[in-house]
């Protein structure tokens, strides 16, 4: 049975790591000794984490997995305990519990282990940063909060964990606060973030006025026992936490934030796009699978702005020239994908893809951060080149990972974005389509970023007179829409103590290129769990039949895979290979067969239209600062135009028609009535005064004569009334 203490230590372990860093950091260490204490803490803490996450699963799966775990804590929210209402449902009580199920489990691994390599990795990676302290105490804290999302058994405690992740890459995106880009970059992620969140509250608040519980086992029972009674306000539940997801998972029109998000060090966009945040939204989308099951119009939407964002992000991607931002827009693409899955009811193809997403993402970000480092800062594709004679280690992982992602077999990324596409193709043939042509772009993308860095010579001394070196206009660079977020993002990595200049590439230290080969590994055989037992008919894969208990596809009984014929599904995969194999292939002619890139240059130059929108990104930060911060902003102004102008026009006119309508009248009243009763108060005190000051003259002889009038007169008065 799961131990409810080791539960508990899995996300306090990475809690306490942040408390421990967290408290030496506010004494600002910057010894060799205190930078060893911070790694030993970072990676002590998120290693034992990991072990004992390990330990659960093995743990849950010899208890042979009939049913999920949930320990309740302690009662966090208690509100009208014991009164019944007339729902049969107590008031509310919110207690801070965990579940383990299957879904927990796989989320839990992915978590810990790719965090804790992350960390690995970011200790050679960090090694001369001066904010080192800081930055693991971020990493760990980001750590803490996606186990909270993932473990919770209620929306509540997810919805901590969801918020806390969201604090958590605001501060590891603006690490370099001091920099400008970086602190615009984290206050974009904020506020787009903070929009999603405000829909995923609302659904929250729904469910509870809905089911009297935000218990997942509770509500997902009673929306089963009664799916007609709960169908159409399922409907505007799924839709508002899919809000929520659009945020978090950066998609369509909430997107904005993540490409952006390279701001930060290079292991913070790996272990936001591979390991934690992006992939929350996802997995809350199916955890509620049996609510979006209740709503097959939320369920279009979902799969529509899935399948929209797919082939968006990766249209854009292929004119990047950033190394990250190619990765950040495919990251955005391959989040649309899972969207996509889930909104076909391919809730396993989903959550397998970001299984393996994980482990090639995770690679190729790292890989990346390996081409910086080795580059001196450099992040210009255009400036890189021929870096195999130079990174080979480097360069063999991303090259597995680079296969991985494009979809080529036997590799992780072929077995579920197959899925994918195969339950897509059942249910919506454009949406299929979309999905393919999105395919193709990824392998396009992948590979002109694997020959531009490692094929060719290396291009940095001689860059100016490069074809692809210079941009089309002066002054135009390679995002012209975010200059200062380009800039700043080169200078983001460059603040590691690795400055741009003519010395040779080197390859990374250990600490970083071995996490990288065993990501290469993991995106090697990761996706041999998703092998089907046998081509032809609803036959279940290894990972199917391990989120059954859980993720139940449309239907209800069967397995996602629909029934097929052998031919059928041989096409399908075949067609999945094909449009890999094209987007390789056009990689390789214009970017590997062709050194001088000559062939790409004429076709920038033919399609110069198209190429410059995507370069620009469909111009939607121009779109959405003219329309939102502009509009904001004119709003404002055109209130304060009203207000000088229109209230502030009535308050003085009626000031003025006072003066005028009654002016005179109030003047006379002021002067003679006004003024002499306070004048008369004046004078009768001066006349009073007058005859008193004649009684205080200084003389003896007068203050005697007063007393003796005195006496004599008290003494009359009191003969004349005596009786």
């Amino acid at each position: 049975m799961v131990s409810s203490t080791i539960l508990l230590l899995i996300p306090l372990l990475p809690a306490l790591g942040a408390l421990i860093n967290g408290v030496r950091a506010a004494a600002n260490p910057r010894t060799h000794k205190s930078r060893t204490i911070t790694n030993a803490v970072a990676l002590g803490s998120t290693g034992l984490s990991a072990l004992l996450a390990a330990w659960t699963v093995i743990t849950y799966v010899g208890g042979g997995m009939s049913s999920a775990f949930q320990y309740a804590y302690y009662t966090w929210i208690p509100v009208g305990l014991g009164h019944v209402g007339a729902n049969g449902i107590a008031n509310f009580a919110v207690d801070f519990a965990f579940r383990i199920d299957t879904l927990s489990c796989t989320m839990l691994l992915i978590v810990t282990w790719i965090g804790f390599l992350i960390h690995v990795y970011a200790t050679g990676y960090m090694a001369h940063e001066e904010g080192n302290t800081r930055f693991f105490t971020y990493l760990n804290l980001f750590m803490f909060m996606m186990l909270l999302l993932v473990l919770g058994a209620n929306y509540m405690v997810m919805f901590v964990g969801w918020e806390g992740v969201g604090l958590c890459s605001y501060l590891l995106i603006g690490f370099y606060y001091d920099k400008n880009f970086a602190a615009d970059a984290g206050k974009k992620a904020f506020v787009a973030n903070r929009i999603g969140d405000f829909g995923f509250i609302l659904g929250i608040f729904l469910i509870f006025n809905t089911f009297g519980t935000a218990d997942y086992g509770k509500v997902f029972a009673l929306a089963s026992a009664n799916p007609a009674a709960y169908a159409g306000i399922a409907t505007t539940i799924c839709l508002l936490l899919f809000v929520g997801a659009c945020g978090k998972s950066a998609q369509i029109p909430l997107y904005v934030w993540l490409p952006d998000a390279m701001a930060g060090p290079t292991p913070v966009s790996a272990l936001i796009h591979a390991a934690t945040m992006v992939t929350a939204g996802v997995y809350m989308v199916v955890r509620s699978n049996v609510l979006f099951r209740l709503s097959p119009d939320a369920m279009l939407v979902v799969a529509i702005v899935g399948a929209v964002t797919a082939i968006f992000a990766a249209t854009i991607g292929i004119a990047q020239n950033d190394i990250k931002k190619v990765l950040a827009y495919s990251t955005v693409s391959q989040l649309g994908f899972m969207f996509l899955a889930a909104g076909v009811g391919a809730f396993t193809a989903a959550i397998f893809h970001v299984m393996t997403h994980a482990f090639f993402k995770a690679c190729l970000f790292l890989g990346a951060g390996s081409v910086i480092h080795g580059c001196g800062g450099e992040q210009d594709m255009r400036k890189m080149g021929g870096l195999r004679k130079y990174m080979p280690k480097t360069r063999m992982t991303m090259l597995i990972a680079c296969i991985a992602i494009a979809g080529f077999p036997p590799l992780a990324g072929f077995f579920s974005k197959d899925e994918i596409l195969a339950t897509t193709f059942e249910h919506h043939g454009f949406l299929y389509f979309l999905g393919m042509v999105a395919a193709t772009c990824t392998a396009f993308y992948m590979f002109r970023l694997y020959f531009m860095t490692f094929s060719g010579d290396y291009r940095a001394a001689h860059v100016e007179g490069h074809p692809e070196s210079e941009p089309e206009h002066a002054g135009h660079d390679v995002i012209p829409s975010h200059v200062h977020l380009d800039d700043g993002d080169a200078h983001s990595d460059k603040a590691h103590g690795h400055h741009v200049d003519s010395h040779d590439p080197h390859e990374s230290p250990w600490s970083m290129t071995g996490v990288l080969w065993i990501l290469a590994i993991l995106a090697v055989i990761g996706g041999f769990v998703g092998i089907p037992e046998m081509f032809g008919g609803a036959h279940p894969t290894i990972f199917q039949r391990w989120l059954a208990p859980v993720l139940l596809p449309l239907g209800g009984e069967h397995f996602e895979f629909a029934e097929a014929s052998r031919l059928q599904e041989l096409l399908l995969i075949l067609s999945s290979i094909a449009v890999a194999t094209l987007g390789w292939f056009i990689a390789y002619v214009l970017y590997k067969k062709d050194a001088a890139f000559s062939r790409a240059t004429a076709l920038r130059t033919r399609f110069a239209f198209l190429h410059r929108l995507l370069e620009n990104k469909y111009y939607v930060d121009e779109f959405y600062n003219f329309v939102f911060v502009g509009g904001a902003l004119a709003f404002s102004k055109a209130l304060s135009w009203f207000d000088a102008h229109i209230i502030d026009g009535i308050v003085n006119g009626v000031r003025h028609l006072t003066v005028i309508l009654f002016g005179h009248g109030s003047n006379l009243v002021d002067r003679y009535i006004v003024d002499g009763a306070v004048n008369g108060v004046g004078y009768s005190a001066r006349g009073g005064s007058k005859l008193f000051r004649k009684m205080q003259s200084g003389f003896v002889q007068n203050y005697a004569l007063v007393m003796a009038g005195g006496i004599v007169l008290v003494a009359a008065v009191y003969l004349f009334t005596k009786p």
